[in-house]
């Protein structure tokens, strides 16, 4: 259901055991207090005339005419308009998205030209300052907690830094993340930053961080605050990209199909809820690598993680979607506790069946497919020498993936982080290390600084305990 615009939006759980929140609430809370995930009670319109007007506005702009439905005035416009003017401005790039043709339908979405070249920027920038301003109104601190693959981390710590009203907690998988993934993490030296190495893979790290939020006690105790994509005002950030790149393309009546590397289905969610907004979309691929959790599920129904597997794109190697619960509410017509049974069997048996009538509704939008450790090198290979142009790992999953689309329609890849982030897979593709911004190469000179810790959700939540600061 669509309804107009109104200042009342209200957020929904995935489960249907809690009552709707505010978009502050949402925000601020991460998870629902069933353990769903947040999700419009009902999806606002953007009108055809205001969908057609993003082409000639600036980003911070059409973000703002995005995002304003969303926030259902728990940001008035000049503060709204003012945190998304600060979130771009840390962006060297002046279109902040550009895209960049790599064929005659074919592009390229550069969503790498934030403070740590990776495309969490785009959502992490606004929620950081979304965050410590809703808490400064309160007069409160929050704990920041969030579980990375890679890129969410250094994120969320570069959104979250030196914040008065933020403390922000990073767990990632103790050797599973690139050299340089880690540096952005650990060499940033202001005091409310804390950073956890976890002896396991991500989805153990995604585990922990439930496990914390599941917590009512800590929850409350040390303020938890999501940084993940659990937190539904990353997803409504990253609408905006496809938004701009969609208008930028003038909006073709036949719609503009995007290929989405991805591993726990946040960018890719993103994309459905700008079809909801009305953006013409003719489709999405979901680009998995070979933990292909997500292409299994949408071609055969079985959703049964395995163990993560290490490829050349790490902040893929993902086995847990926990963004996928929200597109199984929706498959399943808003019924909370449909989705809950789902969830719970997950956790009771280890996976679950999606039925053929949900597949179907799925492949109105959505494609999936997995990509090798040899395609994805042979993608970055291709790109190279047809254009020049060197991409990530991760994005030549995307790239491989897409394959050709149908005739007439533009494909539009998401470039989801610079190069230099990866140089031993890139370098692996085309014989050289990629040129690395002055930013990168200095990292090997900063001290590091990082906690290890185990898998034991108790020893989290002491360490947490000890250094959030709510309510010293």
């Amino acid at each position: 259901m669509r309804v107009a615009y109104h200042r009342a939006m209200l957020y929904a759980s995935t489960r249907g055991g809690a009552a709707p929140v505010g978009f502050e609430a949402a925000l601020t809370s991460g998870l629902a207090g069933d353990g769903g995930l947040h999700v419009p009670a009902q999806w606002p319109e953007l009108a055809p005339a205001a969908r057609a007007g993003l082409a000639g506005r600036s980003h911070a702009g059409a973000a703002l005419e995005i995002l304003r439905p969303f926030a259902g005035g728990a940001f008035p416009d000049r503060e709204l308009a003012a945190i998304l003017d600060e979130s771009y401005a840390a962006f060297s790039h002046p279109a902040v998205a550009p895209l960049a043709q790599i064929g005659e339908k074919s592009w390229l979405l550069e969503l790498f030209h934030g403070p740590t070249l990776a495309f969490k920027d785009h959502a992490l920038q606004v929620v950081g300052r979304m965050l410590d301003r809703a808490l400064a109104r309160r007069g409160e601190r929050a704990a920041v907690l969030g579980a990375t693959s890679g890129d969410t981390g250094s994120a969320a710590i570069h959104a979250c830094r030196g914040r008065e009203n933020l403390d922000v907690f990073v767990l990632h998988p103790q050797g599973r993340v690139s050299d340089v993934q880690r540096r952005q993490m650990t060499t940033v030296a202001d005091s409310n930053v804390h950073n956890v190495a976890v002896d396991g893979t991500f989805d153990d790290c995604q585990a922990l961080a439930k496990a914390m939020f599941a917590d009512e006690a800590l929850r409350r105790d040390a303020g938890l605050a999501s940084a993940n994509s659990i937190n539904w005002a990353r997803i409504a950030a990253q609408i905006v990209y496809y938004a701009t790149s969609c208008a930028a393309l003038g909006l073709p009546p036949r719609g503009v199909r995007y290929a989405v590397p991805t591993g726990n289905f946040g960018d890719a969610y993103a994309g459905y809820a700008a079809a909801r907004l009305g953006f013409p979309i003719a489709g999405i691929v979901v680009a998995t690598n070979r933990n292909d959790i997500l292409a299994r599920c949408l071609d055969s129904g079985a959703y049964r993680p395995q163990a993560a597997r290490r490829t050349p794109s790490p902040s893929m190697d993902i086995q847990a979607a926990s963004n996928f619960e929200r597109l199984l509410f929706d498959l399943h017509d808003g019924d909370g506790a449909r989705t809950g049974a789902l969830m719970r069997r997950l956790a009771a048996e280890g996976g679950f069946a999606l039925d053929a009538a949900r597949r179907a509704r799925a492949a109105r939008l959505f494609a999936a497919a997995a990509v090798d450790d040899a395609a994805t090198l042979a993608a970055i290979a291709r790109v190279h020498a047809e254009t020049g142009l060197v991409v990530d790992p991760h994005t030549a999953v995307g790239i491989a993936a897409a394959r050709p689309g149908p005739p007439g329609i533009p494909t539009v890849h998401l470039a989801t982080a610079h190069p230099a982030k990866f140089p031993g897979a890139v370098e692996r593709a085309i014989g050289r290390p990629p040129e690395a911004p002055e930013a990168l190469a200095r990292l090997a000179e900063l001290p590091e600084r990082c906690d290890s810790l185990g898998r034991d959700p108790r020893a989290l939540a002491a360490y947490i305990r000890a250094r959030a600061r709510r309510g010293r």
